[in-house]
């Protein structure tokens, strides 16, 4: 993901709850920058997933059993 080199600004809207827990979370003066982290997270999110998807498409779906156990040996 490239990294901006300037700003632009949006508008946004969400719903009072949602906006208040940001809020008590970051202060008023952090609001823009908890929102910009949450859209990068969710852009790689998504690029995750497509990248998952074509690996589905290629070579068929992972095999539960064996995620389970890779996962149960990084909980050791």
């Amino acid at each position: 993901m490239a990294a901006s080199s300037g700003s632009e600004k949006h508008s946004v809207s969400m719903s009072s709850s949602l906006s208040e827990e940001v809020r008590e979370r970051v202060g008023a003066r952090g609001f823009s920058a908890y929102v910009a982290k949450a859209v990068a997270r969710q852009l790689q999110r998504d690029a995750l997933d497509e990248t998952i998807e074509r690996m589905e498409a290629k070579h068929g779906p992972a095999d539960e059993d064996q995620i389970a156990a890779i996962m149960g040996r990084l909980a050791e």
